[in-house]
């Protein structure tokens, strides 16, 4: 089976479509093969690996896929191979998901559920969350029971932590299971007092018991996003394929 990790943060703007692409391409450069989920409504991921294309294709397509239970399609349906590594993609119509998943059986089971119709021998799955908690979150949560966290160097990233361990503690009582917090990934670090403040803060609160890394701003990580791929297959080097690289064999180690 292969390792699963969601990347998940309620709050927006943490870096956490930059953090999905370019953990997977780092695995991806590594030898293993990857499939990323964007199950984020947005479709971040889905534009930033050059899909936009299909973001208002017809069904089947992640939405459809996750509102059915009966007749699952096998994932090989809705996914899009990529030089790099395989893409399920976003679709305009998961807008309605949280609605339409409210109430239904098996609500926060259902990306299981698609995962257990896996015809593919991936030796990681990387899920890019929506920045909210919810159903869709919650799936991610429920079918990974791994997670890597983004976060900004910056005051508000502390409530937005407190919120996001408060919804995994209550989905580990519910659903009587364990989700694992693989490491803290610090994003668009710049070295001013704020920042320095929070590097330690989260070193005094994590250090010890998770990983933290440090990835700084670089116009290198946009710059490949907009070329539709990871910094590891982009053809501008940057000092951050190194920080990815270092989260990539800790996953490997420990997913």
């Amino acid at each position: 089976m292969p390792s699963k990790i969601a990347v998940s943060n309620q709050k927006g703007g943490v870096g956490k479509t930059t953090t999905a692409i370019n953990v997977a391409g780092a695995l991806t450069n590594r030898g293993q093969d990857v499939l990323l989920v964007d199950l984020d409504p947005q479709g971040h991921a889905t534009e930033g690996l050059g899909l936009s294309d299909v973001y208002e294709s017809s069904e089947p397509h992640l939405g459809s896929a996750l509102t059915t239970i009966d007749e699952v399609p096998a994932i090989s349906d809705i996914m899009y191979s990529q030089d790099e590594f395989d893409v399920v993609p976003a679709n305009v119509d998961m807008f309605t998901l949280e609605t339409d998943l409210t109430g239904a059986m098996r609500s926060r089971e259902r990306l299981q559920l698609l995962f257990d119709s896996l015809d593919y021998g991936y030796d990681f799955i990387i899920v890019d969350c929506p920045p909210s908690l919810g159903h869709l979150t919650d799936n991610a949560l429920l079918a990974c029971q791994n997670v890597l966290i983004p976060a900004l160097a910056e005051g508000t990233s502390i409530r937005a932590l407190e919120i996001l361990y408060d919804q995994i503690e209550s989905i580990e009582q519910g659903y009587d299971t364990q989700i694992n917090e693989l490491g803290i990934v610090a994003n668009r670090v710049e070295h001013d007092g704020e920042a320095t403040e929070m590097m330690d803060w989260f070193d005094d609160t994590f250090g010890g018991q998770l990983p933290i890394w440090e990835v700084r701003k670089r116009v290198a990580l946009k710059r490949a996003w907009n070329n539709g791929v990871s910094i590891f297959a982009h053809e501008e080097d940057s000092d951050m394929e190194a920080k990815f690289a270092e989260i990539a064999t800790h996953l490997e180690e420990v997913a």
